[in-house]
């Protein structure tokens, strides 16, 4: 006689309970990128961070200091991408962060790199959001009079908030195969924007070098480095705007045709595609508006076309600039939905947020990060309305580092994982190994670390460590009390509890370990 369906049992310090195949046909995902479809959503999650974001960096350490920052964190991206792709290939299900970590350091560091995904990802669609709300407004005032800011003397920037999460929600829930594809498109789009831009500042001669150098140096500094050598630390979460989001790619594992060979492959074209758009922007965004006003500005791509040709033609322009931070968008909603599915899946949080229906789409996950990522904003507004000086760069800037902070610990967490499961799984099957190896791990570890100190160190970044550790507090809570005594054998589970040698969905099956684990002798 079978066993029922509420048999249950304890392994890895967290109770299990039977979901069989009924439980995973509700939450099926479709095959649908090969590599150039992963290279677009790759490129099309980051792109947005040469449009606006990064440029908050300058304000901290001038030019020279984002520079500096930006090179350090080449380096970085480098180290992780590759060991990312090791991991990846190793485990080609939707986990990604949280399924490398779950591996190496059990249910809890599962869980906890996963919460600073989601809290990445989530906070990371709400800057996009921000900023795309900034240029749209913008161009609608100049253009049509239609004006929703706080400068028409009621702050009614919610409704962009709402008409851009709505649309984007719907996109992502429309299909996989159609998200692929819109990323590719709108990411070309984009980089065809920078180069647009690229061109006409060296054409037109409104790029000048001394404007890179225009912030007035503090006593005993140089203009290379007015505030001196401390504030390239700060510098360092606003020149990962160049990048954050890359690290998605193992998220769409299970939605790649070929993950083991198609996700490194795109994770390494993406990256060298962003140093370049990253390098244009840094030097002549900057070099055109000067670095005092790219520092502080909430639409600096837009102020530079405005310096070149004014401010009509800039509207119509924006209106493409627009495609950058609308390409970011899709891409990390698309990341937190797949996400939030893989931890909901498991049972690490709410089992209805992994439903996926007939499109084979998480949309339960789309429209519940789309709700919380819509209500932070709507507070911040509020809050910066009593303080309205400034209030649209602080608003911004306290979300960006939430993003940040977030992916941070995901980073560091994710690189000891790499190495944990080096000497703890040796004979898994690696069929891509990282070329810079434990090494590269550990360095992209160092710098991700030396970026959470600098956060703990910088006074203006006290609000988003706040809010996290209450959002962590919650989350933490919940698995004791709860949800870790429900998880579900999904594949990134049996992948951890197979010592790796469970856990490809595509090869085996999605309930390959249930007769093992609750058959009659329990593990």
């Amino acid at each position: 006689m079978s066993q029922p369906r509420e048999d249950s049992a304890k392994v890895a310090g967290a109770t299990y309970t039977r979901a069989g195949q009924d439980y995973f046909q509700k939450r099926t995902l479709k095959r649908s990128a090969g590599v150039w479809g992963l290279w677009g959503l790759a490129v099309a999650a980051v792109i947005s961070g040469d449009f606006s974001g990064w440029n908050f960096g300058i304000d901290f350490a001038g030019f020279g200091g984002m520079l500096i920052a930006f090179a350090i964190l080449v380096v970085m991206y480098y180290g992780m991408i590759f060991s990312i792709g090791e991991m990846a290939a190793a485990m080609p299900h939707t986990g990604g962060a949280y399924s490398f970590a779950r591996s190496a350091m059990g249910p809890w560091g599962g869980l906890i790199t996963g919460a600073a995904e989601t809290i990445e990802y989530v906070a990371t669609t709400a800057v996009i959001v921000f900023f795309s709300a900034s240029y749209a407004n913008a161009i609608t005032a100049e253009l049509l009079g239609f004006d929703l800011s706080a400068a028409t003397g009621s702050n009614m920037m919610w409704l962009w908030y709402v008409v851009l999460y709505l649309a984007f929600v719907l996109l992502n829930a429309a299909g996989a195969s159609i998200s692929f594809k819109f990323a590719i498109v709108v990411s070309i789009i984009s980089i065809g924007i920078i180069v647009v831009f690229s061109v006409m500042a060296l054409v037109s001669g409104a790029f000048q070098w001394s404007n890179l150098w225009d912030i007035a140096p503090d006593a005993g500094q140089t203009e290379f480095l007015p505030h001196g050598v401390l504030p390239i630390l700060f510098a360092l979460p606003f020149a990962m705007w160049f990048f954050l989001g890359i690290e998605e790619l193992p998220l769409a594992a299970e939605e790649s045709h070929d993950p083991v060979r198609d996700i490194p492959k795109a994770g390494f074209w993406a990256r060298g595609t962003l140093i370049v758009t990253g390098l244009l922007v840094l030097f002549l965004n900057t070099g055109v508006i000067g670095a005092e006003a790219t520092g502080v500005s909430l639409e600096p791509l837009l102020d530079g076309f405005r310096a070149i040709v004014g401010n009509e033609v800039a509207a119509v322009l924006a209106l493409l600039a627009l495609v950058g931070l609308l390409a970011s968008l899709q891409g990390i909603m698309f990341a937190y939905g797949r996400n939030m599915y893989s931890l909901s899946r498991a049972g690490y949080y709410p089992r209805f947020l992994s439903l996926t229906g007939k499109r084979q789409t998480p949309w339960v996950a789309l429209l519940v990060g789309a709700a919380i990522g819509f209500l932070a904003l709507v507070v911040l507004d509020v809050l910066a309305a009593v303080n309205p000086e400034g209030a649209g760069a602080v608003a911004g800037a306290i979300v960006l580092n939430i993003a940040v902070w977030g992916a941070v610990l995901a980073y560091l967490l994710q690189m000891v994982a790499f190495v944990i499961l080096r000497r703890k799984f040796p004979d898994a099957k690696r069929p891509y190994l990282s070329p810079w190896g434990v090494p590269g791990a550990v360095i992209a570890a160092l710098i991700a670390a030396l970026i959470f100190v600098g956060f703990l160190l910088n006074p203006t970044f006290l609000p988003a460590i706040i809010a996290i550790g209450v959002v962590y507090v919650v989350i933490l809570v919940g698995f004791a009390l709860f949800f870790r005594h429900r998880l579900v054998l999904s594949p990134e589970e049996e992948y951890a509890l197979s010592g790796g040698r469970h856990g490809d969905p595509q090869a085996e099956g999605y309930d390959a370990m249930e007769s093992q684990v609750f058959g009659d002798e329990k593990v």
